[in-house]
């Protein structure tokens, strides 16, 4: 990859971030954590997991940034387990984005097993 071009592929990356945990923000997603993944695996360049106080927020969540993604950048996120409400994984290509009700978190842990260069964004 050029220069260049990977320069065109992080920006887009990190404004796709930005949107995310911006509308999540705004969404009163709690505990919002975002951890960089460059340089660690393929997958994505970043991780974003944050919690939903109900099934119900955990799907509206989920709808909000598959809506948000598909019209600012015409990206068709691939999702997971949207219809159960308790754990959704979004994938947006260099975003992969978790949306969990709180209990299924704290039993899962996912954040510790990528704890490294984490970034809380709630303060």
């Amino acid at each position: 990859m050029t220069k260049k071009r990977a320069k065109a592929t992080k920006n887009i990356s990190e404004k796709l971030l930005k949107l995310i945990t911006a509308t999540l923000s705004d969404e009163k997603a709690a505990e919002i954590i975002k951890i960089d993944l460059r340089g660690r695996t393929e997958i994505a360049d970043y991780m974003v997991i944050c919690s939903g106080s109900s099934t119900r927020q955990v799907s509206a969540l989920s709808e909000k940034i598959i809506d948000l993604t598909k019209t600012e950048f015409k990206i068709i996120s691939k999702t997971e387990g949207k219809s159960q409400g308790d754990w959704v994984l979004i994938d947006s290509g260099d975003v992969i984005t978790h949306i969990f009700r709180p209990e299924v978190r704290d039993f899962y842990q996912l954040e510790k097993l990528w704890s490294q260069n984490e970034i809380s964004v709630d303060s």
